[in-house]
């Protein structure tokens, strides 16, 4: 790499002329930005310059961004830049993140009979100790919203699942308060809420299994069983209980005529020719 030497300002005011000491070859210089920040030593600055002739997006966009949750890959893929030249920008937005990440974690959730006594941390921490998780691969986050304000985010992993809970967080005396966003942030402030999951055990095949009931497997109703038994009839000269409150004289039924038990009266001869019935007994 050859030295340049400078001779003086061009005569269009805009450029620096440069030159050669051995060949006493001329060079000009535009006298930019770029140069003046090289001319200082400002480091920062020359790398703003850079995202700004590479990408449309300016620095300021690049750490509202970050500051609206973004992460640094995200923000250099939609910028088309590498991710190293975005972290110099993103790095003081995000140590602002983290810094109000631990400062929610000393506020005070809001109860409907006012600020806890308790912090934030402290009660997500007995809660997760509750529910057998593990609070120290727990992460915190921060970002601020379109509105201004701060929202904190805890993620946290069970089993096969990802899990996240966010508060509102509002700065102020004694540590500030935040109040649940999402059903999970609440459940985590009322650790009391929480029920043990029970344990659900498989039935083995032929054991302890309900059977229902089809139309093939339900047993036909019981039918009354007639018995072929002779029916006593009663004695004809039985006589018939005496009612209780009845006088015991009753007068005697009138005679009936018997006939021969089994043998029915059949006519003559005679009584057929002629016609009459024949009146023997």
């Amino acid at each position: 790499m050859r030295a340049l030497r400078v001779v003086g300002l061009h005569e269009d005011g805009k450029s620096i002329v440069c030159e050669d000491p051995a060949s006493r070859t001329r060079f000009l210089l535009p006298a930019d930005e770029r140069l003046r920040a090289a001319a200082r030593g400002d480091i920062t600055r020359l790398g703003q310059i850079e995202i700004e002739l590479e990408s449309q997006m300016r620095p300021r966009e690049i750490q509202a961004r970050i500051r609206a949750g973004e992460s640094v890959e995200q923000v250099a893929s939609s910028a088309g830049v590498t991710v190293q030249r975005v972290e110099r920008f993103a790095y003081p937005v995000l140590l602002e993140r983290s810094r109000t990440a631990e400062l929610a974690q000393r506020a005070h959730p809001v109860r409907e009979d006012g600020p806890d006594v308790q912090t934030l941390g402290e009660v997500v921490a007995h809660s997760f100790g509750q529910r057998g998780h593990d609070y120290s691969q727990a992460t915190w986050d921060s970002w601020r919203g379109d509105d201004g304000k701060w929202v904190v985010v805890l993620s946290w992993k069970a089993g096969r699942s990802d899990n996240r809970a966010h508060w509102s967080f509002a700065p102020g005396a004694h540590g500030g308060t935040v109040q649940a966003l999402d059903e999970n942030a609440e459940v985590l402030l009322n650790p009391n809420a929480y029920r043990a999951p029970r344990t659900v055990r498989a039935l083995e095949p032929g054991k302890d299994a309900v059977v229902q009931p089809t139309l093939d497997s339900v047993p036909d109703e019981p039918v009354a069983k007639v018995i072929d038994a002779p029916i006593a009839e009663p004695e004809e000269d039985a006589e018939p209980p005496l009612p209780a409150d009845e006088p015991e004289e009753v007068a005697e039924p009138a005679p009936r005529a018997k006939g021969k038990k089994n043998h029915p009266i059949v006519p003559s001869w005679e009584d057929v020719l002629l016609g009459v019935r024949s009146q023997r007994g």
